[in-house]
């Protein structure tokens, strides 16, 4: 019986070779491996020649494992052969010279960028699965989750209330609703920026990935304005500088709090996204110019009322006035305002970068 040589179509990966024999109904198939790198085939099928036995041997570029994957099909036959270096090969067999029976299989064939592209799309999957199984391995996720949905909502009904009441009051009264902002919203602005302690809470329980100092430095920023600057001084109570610092401040976290809630339950609105990333920019700079208004305001009322005066020794003077702590506040605040900027400007890069990457 006459032997012949079938025709072998291949491909391959940066870890796997694959060979597709073209043997129909092959039977006694006889696949090892000579050494670290030759292959050796023998079947009997029918092939380009009719019914005959059929053999091949290859020799490879460079050392593969001695494990061979192989599947009969009425067709052909699967071969699978994985690299002992996972690297790409500049072509399959030692000799620079293709044998005649062999040719690309154009049905798998990937050039090296492109192999390399599906190699990370398949870590990426690897890793992504990793991420949502130790996700599923909390037991609390579910209950942080709905705490996170609970805070945020109340946040946003919370400072939704105030933004209403104060534009409803400023249509109907117009410039007369300045002077009266902090007795009409003081209460439930009280109770939001006494919540807001929580948002440095949580990142040190590992709750949410924000920053730790960003959220401390805005907390404290606003919590001094509206506590000690607004809160001990009757005289500030009525100045339209606070209108402005309330309704800068809940233009701010109208949207931010939404977003963060829709977040908790995996919902992403384009425009409320877009609305919580490009409406600070503005606002941020314009809320911190309007509490450095206010400090500079409260200055000369703390240096006649003498409230949180640090007593000195009579050879110093009587007391050490608390303008003097206000002013260095007001160089921390622009220092602050920088510091925060940078740390949003980076989170809006990052949000709208993994958007793209997304659609891509």
């Amino acid at each position: 019986m006459q032997i012949l040589t079938p025709q072998v179509f291949w491909a391959q990966r940066h870890g796997e070779i694959f060979l597709r024999v073209e043997l129909s109904d092959a039977s006694d198939v006889d696949i090892s491996l000579q050494g670290h790198n030759t292959l050796q085939f023998r079947a009997q099928g029918h092939g380009a020649k009719g019914d005959n036995q059929y053999e091949f041997s290859l020799e490879f570029l460079e050392p593969v494992k001695s494990e061979i994957h192989q599947k009969s099909t009425q067709r052909q036959v699967d071969i699978k052969i994985r690299k002992r270096d996972e690297r790409w090969w500049e072509r399959l067999t030692l000799r620079e010279k293709k044998p005649l029976f062999l040719a690309p299989d154009f049905d798998r064939w990937l050039d090296e960028s492109d192999a390399e592209m599906e190699l990370k799309a398949k870590e990426e999957k690897i890793n992504k699965i990793s991420v949502e199984s130790r996700v599923r391995k909390d037991p609390y996720i579910g209950l942080k989750k709905g705490y996170l949905f609970m805070y945020n909502l109340v946040q946003f009904l919370g400072f939704s209330w105030i933004f209403v009441n104060m534009t409803v009051r400023l249509f109907i009264l117009g410039q007369d609703s300045f002077y009266d902002t902090f007795h009409t919203t003081a209460d439930m602005m009280y109770f939001c920026q006494m919540m807001a302690v929580l948002e440095v809470v949580n990142p040190l329980l590992g709750l949410v990935k924000t920053g730790f100092f960003p959220a401390m430095i805005q907390v404290a920023g606003r919590n001094v304005i509206l506590f000690v600057i607004f809160g001990c001084l009757d005289e500030m109570q009525n100045k339209a500088v606070v209108f402005f610092v309330f309704y800068l401040w809940s233009s701010i976290e109208i949207f931010r709090y939404p977003f963060y809630m829709l977040a908790c339950i995996g919902t992403d609105w384009k425009l409320l996204t877009w609305l919580r990333y490009s409406l600070w920019i503005p606002l941020y700079p314009l809320g911190v110019v309007a509490e450095a208004v206010a400090v500079i305001q409260s200055l000369p009322i703390f240096d006649e009322t003498r409230l949180f005066s640090v007593p000195l020794p009579s050879a110093l003077g009587h007391s050490l006035s608390f303008s003097y702590t206000l002013q260095l506040y007001l160089v921390l605040m622009f220092l602050g305002l920088f510091i925060n900027f940078r740390h949003l400007y980076k989170q809006r890069q990052r949000r709208y970068r993994s958007r793209k990457r997304k659609v891509h």
